[in-house]
Order: C-alpha cells, then sequence, then structure tokens
C-alpha cells in the first residue's frame, strides 16, 4: 500500500487527548486502524463544521475496539450495526467544546484496498493509518486528484447498487462543497435512479436537507429534477411539470415553484444582516433541521395542488382551492420523508396560507382586524408564509402581473414581516373571555360554537368596539344559539 508525501492539514482534534486515546488503544490492541472518509475530506477542501465527525475502519472486532474505547473515554456509545461490525461514541472534545462523533467499522472486505474500494465516492477514500505520520496520506482511488478538480466521482460502477442513497449523496456533496459531479456519476444516476423507491424517507430527508441547506439550493434541486432522481425522492412533484397557466405566470407550474424557491433565497440573502429574520431562519424545528431549510421545501412545494385543481372555463386557467389540496399533498410528503410533528405542522401552514398575503394587499385599506386574523392564523409560521408569498409574487411575471400589484405586495408583505417582530416585544394579546366563561356564563357545552364566538369576540376586541368582559360576554350572549 502506498503513501502520498502530502501533509496532512493541521487541526486540534488530531491533537486531543481523544484522539491520542484512540491511537493508543490501536496499539494496545494491535489492530490496524484506519481515518478515512470526510473529515479528512472537509480537512483538504478547508471545510469547517459546528460538530465533528470522524470515521475510522479497523481489520477486525470493530464493536468491541469501540466498547473499550467508550469505557476509557467515559463516552456515550451504541451499536450501530452488529453484523457489518459498527458502532459509534459521541463524547465533547474538551478543548473546542465540541461534540465529535466517532464511528468505527470492520473492514468490508479481506484488506483496507478492498474496503477503499468499496466506499461512494473517490473524495471519500482519503485516507490515514493511526499514528498519523507527516506524508502518510493514503490515496488509493484517485481522491486526492479529485479534490483538486473539485469532482465527485463514483469509485466504481457499482456503488450506487450498493447503496442508493449515494445517488442523491452525490448532489449533497455536490451542493456543499461547489464541486461539478463527474458526467459518468452523472449518466449512473439517471440509470439506477429508480432505486432511490426503496430506500427509508428518513436517510432521503437527512442527505435532501443538506441540500436545502444551501444558499443556492435551488441549482442542485433543477439539476436532480433534469435527470429524473427528484421525483424518486419526492413522487409527488412529477405531476407538477407541463402544466400551463394563467396570463399572470410566465412558467408552468413546476418551473414557477422552482422559480419561487430561487426568488427566496435570493430575498434570504438579501437579509442577511436583518439579526431577528436571521435567527427567525436558523431556529430548530427538530434536531439537526432548520426553519431555513423547511420554508425552501415550502416554497417547492406550495403549488403542488395546482395540477388537480386545473381547469379552464371560458377560456380562463384556474386553479381554485389548490392551497387546500396543496396541504393534503404536502402531509404525504412529508409522511415520506418522515418529517417531524411541528415540521408537518409548519409545512401544511405555509402552503395553506400562501396566497393570504395577496389577497391583503388586495384591500384599499389594511385593517387592524385583518392584520390580527393573519396573524391567529398563521402564528409563528407568519413570517414563513410571507416569505414564500413574496418569492411565490416575484417568480410571477407573465404578461397581466403589474410592477405596480408586485410592490404593493411586497410593502405590506415586509409592513407585517416587521409588525411581527415588533409584536414579540409586546405583551401577547389576552383575549376578554375564554372557553370557560362560555361554558359557565352562558351554559353552553363545548363544540364548534366556541371557536365562532371566540373568533368574533376577539375581532371586535381588536377593532376596540368591546374593551371589557362584560362587553365581551354580552356580544357572545346575542351569538348563542337559540335552544
Amino acid at each position: 500500500m502506498k503513501t502520498r508525501p502530502v501533509s496532512i492539514p493541521r487541526h486540534p482534534i488530531l491533537h486531543s487527548r481523544m484522539f491520542k486515546a484512540v491511537t493508543a488503544c490501536a496499539a494496545r490492541e494491535k489492530r490496524k486502524v484506519y481515518l478515512v472518509g470526510g473529515f479528512l475530506r472537509d480537512l483538504f477542501a478547508g471545510r469547517r463544521k459546528p460538530s465533528l465527525d470522524l470515521d475510522f475502519s479497523v481489520d477486525r472486532g470493530a464493536i468491541d475496539f469501540g466498547r473499550k474505547l467508550a469505557r476509557r473515554l467515559k463516552s456515550g456509545f451504541v451499536v450501530l450495526d452488529r453484523e457489518h461490525g459498527c458502532c459509534r461514541l459521541v463524547l465533547k472534545d474538551r478543548v473546542s467544546r465540541q461534540i465529535v462523533t466517532l464511528d468505527f467499522v470492520d473492514f468490508r472486505a479481506p484488506d483496507f484496498c478492498g474496503d477503499l474500494e468499496k466506499r461512494d465516492f473517490t473524495i471519500n477514500t482519503l485516507a490515514v493509518r493511526l499514528p498519523v505520520r507527516r506524508g502518510g496520506l493514503l490515496d488509493l482511488c484517485g481522491g486526492g486528484r479529485d479534490m483538486r478538480k473539485k469532482v465527485v466521482r463514483a469509485v466504481g460502477p457499482f456503488s450506487f447498487d450498493e447503496d442508493p442513497l449515494r445517488i442523491l449523496r452525490a448532489f449533497s456533496l455536490s451542493a456543499s462543497l461547489k464541486f461539478t459531479i463527474d458526467p459518468a456519476t452523472r449518466r449512473m444516476a439517471r440509470q439506477k435512479k429508480e432505486q432511490l423507491k426503496d430506500v427509508a424517507g428518513e436517510r432521503l430527508r437527512d442527505e435532501f436537507f443538506k441540500i436545502l441547506a444551501m444558499e443556492d439550493s435551488w441549482r442542485y434541486i433543477l439539476e436532480m429534477d433534469a435527470l429524473g432522481v427528484l421525483e424518486n425522492v419526492i413522487p409527488q412533484i412529477k405531476v407538477m411539470h407541463h402544466v400551463k397557466q394563467g396570463g399572470y405566470h410566465h412558467l408552468d407550474v413546476w418551473g414557477h415553484s422552482l422559480e419561487t424557491v430561487r426568488k427566496l433565497e435570493e430575498q434570504i440573502s438579501r437579509m442577511k444582516d436583518d439579526e431577528e429574520t436571521m435567527r427567525y431562519l436558523d431556529e430548530p424545528m427538530t434536531t439537526g433541521r432548520t426553519r431555513r431549510q423547511l420554508i425552501k421545501l415550502a416554497a417547492l412545494l406550495h403549488d403542488i395542488g395546482k395540477p388537480k385543481a386545473h381547469e379552464v372555463k371560458a377560456g380562463k386557467t384556474m386553479f381554485h382551492g389548490h392551497e387546500r389540496i396543496g396541504r393534503i399533498i404536502s402531509d404525504a410528503v412529508a409522511e415520506r420523508l418522515r418529517l417531524a410533528t411541528r415540521e408537518k405542522f409548519a409545512l401544511d401552514t405555509i402552503i395553506f396560507w400562501h396566497l393570504r398575503p395577496g389577497y391583503l394587499a388586495d384591500n384599499k385599506v389594511l385593517t387592524k382586524r385583518a392584520i390580527h386574523r393573519f396573524f391567529r392564523d398563521t402564528k409563528e409560521e407568519a413570517v414563513s408564509v410571507l416569505l414564500v408569498s413574496i418569492a411565490d409574487q416575484r417568480a410571477t411575471r407573465g404578461p397581466m402581473a403589474t410592477k405596480a400589484s408586485r410592490l404593493r405586495h411586497e410593502k405590506v408583505s415586509f409592513s407585517l414581516i416587521e409588525e411581527y417582530f415588533a409584536s414579540l416585544k409586546r405583551e401577547p394579546f389576552v383575549r376578554l373571555i375564554n372557553g370557560k366563561d362560555l361554558i359557565k356564563k352562558l351554559k353552553l357545552a363545548p363544540g364548534p360554537i366556541f371557536s365562532k364566538i371566540l373568533n368574533a369576540v376577539e375581532d371586535a376586541q381588536v377593532e376596540g368596539r368591546i374593551r371589557t368582559k362584560q362587553e365581551a360576554l354580552a356580544l357572545a350572549r346575542k351569538m348563542k344559539p337559540l335552544s
């Protein structure tokens, strides 16, 4: 096995107590242990991540090796795959304070050369044997060459057969590293794309959300769609192609949806110095995934109900109720990608209400009642709805779309974004009465009438027509159904 006389870039973790413990354990247990894959790839690319993931290949007994090391480091330990000898340690580095994940796995071939040949992409085959020595980089599959050329290249012709998720990973690596995908690898992705249908949804989700985390994710979504890859990740998008729209639009439903993602990313980039918006977008929706990623998915799917709602009347193309249909379809997408409950609810909210800012902008006067109702309905996704709506409007450039309408829409939307953040600094709105008052004072039984009464009383309170609990009860009493 040959090494290239290349110095490995310095990194504090390679000199840490933890890494020295791995090296010492390898010597004590007489195991051949190699650091391989993503950490070295990112190190040579100059890429820094908030957490560190180190992958090690062990000639034998990786689980036993990991368990002994975990006891010494007093770290978390879990067996990931007993059949293939794979385990994980999780701990915090004392110096950098970073969370570090150490994965250990048995060779997947009789020797390490064969093990490397079973890996996904050449840029993930760079390796060093422990202990790390100067000039000890192992580059047996051309990973160094492809790092220099900035190319994502499959290790071999059967790479995607071993794990079809690698098709999607080619795009997530291309997006995160700004590398191009080698033409032969692209052809192979096109040929084997249907194998993605059998990949677990949570694995697809994790790779796809890595793409959504990028500032220009629309480029990679477009490339995936051109190869037929995307429809095997999100099958529901297929019907959006070639659905023509009316005079307000210059693109079909799919082209418009992708353009909306592009316009959204442009707007987010313009707002990068807006601390409130950035905090909002970077808020975790669940472990490892943020609102920023989810809002892009919502932008991609905001018109997914249009193909089913499509109809032509008197020569006019219409999509009445597409937001309601879209919300139902988005539930299927959420299930496919195994989204968390909060993510699913947010996706539903954005898609269902994405037309609302446009309706508000059409009013000559934006009333307190209309504003209150918008925030009441959209809740914490209000800014998400507004940003998608702005992008939606900017992606609509047909002959019937006017600049005056767009500017009015944007003025209203940006004012509502300001109002949302301002409202967070004020005392929260408190209803004068609640459901308990309806039961106790009006002797009403809980049911659908509760929402109707409480919302009407709330509207009157916002407009200033009532100011006391007694006035609220009087209004509620007028709306009480006759027994």
